[in-house]
């Protein structure tokens, strides 16, 4: 079942619900198969780390994946949380618009 995600690696997301809400990141990573993104700077946890060669050890936060459907794209004009469509150009190529204003998000 090949899904079309509409939010990529490095867009800027707005998360619509859950301990983070109202929080603006970019998504660092999109996990296909549990439909599940990881979010700058949103769902924070922490995490005991056994000391390695790598790191020192102790208690690390970090981000933890949110599922896809707690996160919005921001709209490319004023940032609030917008929809995503699919359009085709003139020069025939299918980009992802902001339903909101109807900006390309896509270069």
């Amino acid at each position: 079942m090949a899904e079309k995600f509409k939010i990529k690696k490095g867009d800027k997301v707005v998360v619509i619900s859950g301990r983070s809400k109202g929080a603006t990141g970019e998504v660092l990573r999109v996990e296909r198969a549990t439909n599940r993104v990881v979010v700058a700077g949103a769902n924070k946890v922490t995490k005991h780390v056994k000391p390695s060669r790598a790191s020192a050890g102790g208690i690390e936060e970090r981000e933890a994946p949110l599922h896809i459907s707690n996160v919005m794209l921001a709209d490319p004009k004023d940032g609030k949380p917008t929809r995503v469509g699919f359009k085709f150009l003139d020069d025939g190529r299918k980009v992802r618009f902001a339903k909101r204003s109807g900006e390309v998000i896509d270069r």
